[in-house]
């Protein structure tokens, strides 16, 4: 059977002629069809308060967390400095929950951008809550090129997913000003840019659970390298349910 992708939504919020504001709940279509094209069925999750985690996890059987909004540093123990950019606390609370849940029920996640700092915040690491606090980063992260193309290259960890699914190099967009800084336990950097900063985050054990710092849903629309990492993370989720209980 196909498998079921739950892609984590946010919310924003829409302006009518009667200048009403109304949230909207949201993810941007470019997972949506990402997922689809690597086989999986993709389903929108969107931003849900009271305790309904256990339940939505239960009827996905893997799971995908998005990029967005910045990641409150109250999570890690900081105030908000001057470069911190819009949060949405509610988002936050949400996806910790959705993706504890998701790792209880032993099943898969891919983290994009936002969703690995997130995944890391989730389990102890820290962030710099822009770039220009951080020492030494030289490359274009936040880049001004259509996205759909890359704008710098990263070098993966020998051994690790990211390797095997892109080998030693690969080149990446990036839209991101927030970066990892301390890492949680349990998990390791497993692909960096040019200039240390960390691309690829993977948790130890024989679960597929990796984040990636690009936007690799968005290259997929212009370049075919970018495949691969959705089609071996649709590929694990089937592994994963065909595995003996």
């Amino acid at each position: 059977m196909t498998v079921i992708i739950g892609i984590s939504g946010t919310l924003r919020s829409m302006e009518f002629p009667q200048n009403i504001f109304e949230p909207r709940a949201t993810v941007n279509d470019t997972y949506v069809k990402a997922i689809a094209k690597a086989g999986g069925a993709p389903i929108i999750l969107p931003v849900t308060q009271g305790g309904y985690a256990k339940e939505i996890v239960a009827r996905i059987d893997g799971l995908v967390l998005t990029g967005g909004d910045d990641i409150s540093p109250f999570l890690y123990g900081e105030e908000p400095l001057a470069e911190l950019s819009a949060t949405l606390p509610e988002r936050d609370i949400y996806e910790i929950e959705l993706l504890k849940e998701t790792l209880a029920q032993n099943k898969p996640v891919l983290a994009i951008c936002r969703g690995v700092q997130l995944m890391n915040v989730a389990f102890g690491g820290t962030l710099y809550q822009d770039i220009s606090y951080a020492q030494g980063i030289e490359r274009q992260h936040l880049q001004r090129t259509d996205p759909v193309f890359p704008i710098h290259s990263i070098t993966t960890k020998a051994a690790s997913e990211l390797r095997a699914i892109f080998g030693e190099k690969a080149m990446v967009n990036s839209l991101h000003h927030q970066v990892i800084r301390d890492i949680a336990d349990e998990f390791h950097a497993t692909a960096w840019a040019s200039d240390g900063v960390i691309e690829g985050l993977e948790r130890e054990g024989n679960l597929f659970v990796v984040g990636v710092q690009w936007h690799p849903e968005i290259m997929v629309k212009q370049d075919d390298e970018m495949c691969p990492l959705f089609e071996t993370f649709v590929q694990k989720v089937e592994e994963n349910n065909d595995a003996p209980s």
